[in-house]
């Protein structure tokens, strides 16, 4: 996923930043199972924090967008 690792390089140790489904051009159900393993591992070079956002697909609660925070771990 080189877009999303070009979107988490440009960020400074310790910015609070969001990652959409729409930025990474990736369906809300794509989308909503990685968001799923940052929430419970973290991300490449971040965290999630807070709740991520959600939207409904076919009557479904899907992810599609989350705000994360940079850290120092390499991307």
């Amino acid at each position: 996923m080189a877009k999303l690792e070009d979107i988490v390089r440009r960020q400074k140790t310790g910015a609070t930043f969001v990652i959409s489904a729409q930025m990474l051009q990736m369906t809300p159900r794509d989308f909503d199972a990685l968001a799923q393993i940052w929430d419970d591992e973290g991300g490449p070079g971040f965290n999630v924090a807070g709740v991520p956002f959600r939207v409904v697909v076919e009557g479904e609660f899907l992810i599609s967008r989350v705000t994360v925070v940079r850290t120092t771990a390499e991307v």
